[in-house]
C-alpha cells in the first residue's frame, strides 16, 4: 500500500492522449524500457533507477549492499516500475511543455519574431486537455491541485490505484483539502484499519511519516479526539480527568460552615466567647470585692469586652468571601485586638506608676488614675485604626479567585490588596505585645496589691509565640487552610490572654472566696 499525489483527472488526460496517439507507440516504449543499458553514459538517470529497482550498487560506489552486474532482468520487476499511465511527473512535464508552447505562440503573434520568452511565459493562461486552468500565480508558480491516490498492492505484485481525496488550492477555504478515510485500504502489516491514537501522536524517529507512538497528554492537558497531533489545555476553571480525555469543572475551595473544619472552629470561637462572657459576668457580680477592685475595674472590663469581640470576629473568616467580610475581617480584628493589647499595656503601666507614686515626693501621683490608662488605650488604638483606614482607602481587600495554586480546585479567597498594609497591621500588634511583655517582665516583682505583671508576662509570651509561628504557617499554606491558620492564631492568642490574666482571679472568686479579702491580699503580697 502506498499513497501518491497526482494532478486531478490525470488518468483521464492520459487516456485521451493515448487515444490520439498511434497504438504501437505504447508497445514500443515498453520495449525500449526493457532494453535499457545501465552502463550507458547517455542517461545518468538509468543507473540510479537500476540501483533503486534491484536494491544493489555499482562497483564504483562503496556500500555493503550487493553489487549491480547490469545483467539483471527488468522483466522480473513488478508492473509498477513500468507504469504507462499519467503520473505526477508526466503531468507536470505535459503542462510545462504546453506552457512554453503557449508563450511562444503569444510572443510570435505579438512581435512576429522570437525574442525574450520570460515576460510572455509569466502571463500564460490556458485550459489543458484535462480541463484544468494553467497559469502562474504572484509567486511565479504554477497553480495546480493534486489527487490523493491509494496504491492497493496484491500478493502477485499487481496493484490498483484508488482516488481517496484531493488538494485543490483554488477551492474555497475549508474545501481545499479532502480525504475519505473509509475507502482507504491499509496494508496487511497494519493490524487495524488505521492507526488510532486516543492520546496525542508523536512521530517515530527514523520511521515513515505514518508511523507514530501514542503518548499520554502531559499534566493539565487533554485529548478528546483520536489522532490529535497535540493535546490542548483545559480552561482555567477546569482540570483534566484521570483518563485525560475530558475537562471537569473545579470545585470551590473556601472555609465553609458546612465543612467539619469550619464547624469545629466556629464552635470553638463560640465556646471561648461564652467563657469570656461568663468571666465578665463573674466580675460584674463580684465587682465590690477586693480582688476585682485591685487593678482598675474599667481596664478589666475593657479588656474582657475586647477579648469577647476578638473571639466573635473570627467568625468573619468563615464562609464564602464577600466584599463586606473581606474589608471587615482583617481591619476589625486589627483594631479590636489593639484595644485588648493596649489595655494589657495600660494595666502594666498602671502597676509601675502606682509603685513609683508611693515614693516620697514623687511627681508620678498625678499620672495615676483612669485618665492615664484611658489615654493609653485611645492613643494606641487610634494608631491602628489610622493604619486600617489608610488600607481601606488605598488598596483594600476584595474577593478573588485563585485558579492556579490547586490543580483541581478554585480557591475563593480574600485578596488582601496591599500586602504591606496587612503586615503593618500585624506588625503594630506585635510591637504593642512586645512592649507590654518587656514592661510586665520588669514589673513582675513589684510589691503591688495582687500584682498582675507576672500573669501579663505569660500572656504576652503566649501571644508573641502564636503570632511568630503564624507568619511561616500563613506563607506555606493555601486555600481554606490559610484561613484556618489565622482563625486558630486569633483564638489561641486571645485565649492565652484570657487564661493567663483572669483564670487565677476566677479561681479565687469562685473556689476560694476566703482568699478574696484585703488581709489575704496583703499577706500574699508580703510573701512575694
Amino acid at each position: 500500500m502506498q499513497f501518491a499525489l497526482f494532478q486531478p483527472n490525470g488518468m483521464e488526460l492520459m487516456e485521451w492522449f493515448w487515444s490520439q496517439s498511434l497504438p504501437p507507440m505504447k508497445h514500443d516504449f515498453h520495449h525500449f524500457l526493457l532494453n535499457l543499458n545501465p552502463h550507458s553514459e547517455a542517461d545518468g538517470f538509468i543507473r540510479l533507477f537500476w540501483q533503486q529497482a534491484f536494491g544493489c550498487q555499482f562497483l564504483d560506489v562503496e556500500t555493503e549492499e550487493e553489487f549491480c552486474t547490469g545483467e539483471e532482468k527488468l522483466e522480473s520487476l513488478p508492473g509498477a516500475f513500468f507504469e504507462m499511465q499519467m503520473t505526477s511527473q508526466s503531468y507536470s512535464i505535459y503542462n510545462a511543455v504546453y506552457a512554453v508552447a503557449h508563450a511562444l505562440h503569444a510572443m510570435f503573434v505579438k512581435e512576429h519574431t522570437f525574442s525574450l520568452l520570460q515576460p510572455f511565459l509569466r502571463n500564460i493562461l490556458f485550459n489543458n486537455s484535462a480541463g484544468d486552468t494553467v497559469f502562474f500565480n504572484e509567486k511565479h508558480e504554477l497553480e495546480g491541485g493534486f489527487d490523493i491516490i491509494n496504491w492497493v498492492t496484491f500478493p502477485n505484485k499487481s496493484f490498483l490505484r484508488v482516488k481517496v481525496g484531493k488538494m485543490d488550492p483554488q477551492a474555497p477555504l475549508g474545501s481545499d483539502f479532502s480525504i475519505d478515510e473509509k475507502i482507504i485500504t491499509w496494508h496487511q502489516s497494519f493490524n487495524q484499519v488505521g492507526p488510532n491514537c486516543s492520546y496525542s501522536r508523536q512521530r517515530k524517529e527514523g520511521e515513515p511519516f505514518c508511523c507514530y507512538d501514542c503518548t499520554p497528554c502531559p499534566e493539565g492537558k487533554i485529548s478528546n479526539q483520536t489522532d490529535m497531533d497535540d493535546c490542548f489545555q483545559c480552561q482555567e476553571d477546569r482540570y483534566p480527568n484521570q483518563e485525560r480525555n475530558q475537562c471537569i469543572s473545579k470545585k470551590e475551595n473556601f472555609l465553609s460552615y458546612e465543612a467539619p473544619l469550619g464547624i469545629s472552629l466556629a464552635l470553638l470561637a463560640l465556646a471561648f466567647s461564652a467563657t469570656t462572657a461568663l468571666v465578665f459576668g463573674i466580675f460584674i457580680k463580684h465587682q465590690n470585692t477586693p480582688i476585682v477592685k485591685a487593678n482598675n475595674q474599667n481596664l478589666t472590663y475593657t479588656l474582657l469586652i475586647s477579648l469577647l469581640l476578638c473571639f466573635l470576629c473570627s467568625l468573619l473568616f468563615i464562609g464564602r468571601p464577600q466584599l463586606l467580610t473581606c474589608n471587615l475581617r482583617q481591619t476589625a480584628f486589627g483594631i479590636i485586638f489593639s484595644v485588648a493589647v493596649s489595655s494589657v499595656l495600660a494595666k502594666t503601666l498602671t502597676v509601675v506608676l502606682a509603685f513609683m507614686a508611693t515614693k516620697p515626693g514623687s511627681k508620678m501621683r498625678k499620672w495615676v488614675g483612669t485618665r492615664f490608662s484611658t489615654s493609653i488605650i485611645l492613643f494606641c488604638s487610634f494608631i491602628q485604626a489610622s493604619i486600617c483606614m489608610l488600607w481601606l482607602g488605598t488598596d483594600h481587600p476584595f474577593p478573588d479567585l485563585d485558579m492556579h495554586s490547586l490543580p483541581e480546585e478554585v480557591i475563593v479567597e480574600c485578596n488582601e490588596g496591599s500586602a504591606n498594609m496587612f503586615y503593618s497591621v500585624l506588625g503594630y500588634m506585635g510591637l504593642l505585645a512586645l512592649v507590654s511583655f518587656v514592661v510586665a517582665f520588669f514589673a513582675r516583682k513589684l510589691p503591688d496589691t495582687f500584682n498582675e505583671a507576672k500573669f501579663i508576662t505569660f500572656s504576652m509570651l503566649v501571644f508573641c509565640s502564636v503570632w511568630l509561628s503564624f507568619v511561616p504557617s500563613y506563607l506555606s499554606t493555601k486555600g481554606k487552610y490559610i484561613v484556618a491558620v489565622e482563625i486558630f492564631s486569633i483564638l489561641a492568642s486571645s485565649a492565652g490572654i484570657l487564661g493567663c490574666i483572669f483564670s487565677p482571679k476566677c479561681y479565687i472568686i469562685v473556689f476560694k472566696p476566703e482568699l478574696n479579702s484585703k488581709e489575704q491580699l496583703k499577706k500574699r503580697n508580703n510573701s512575694l
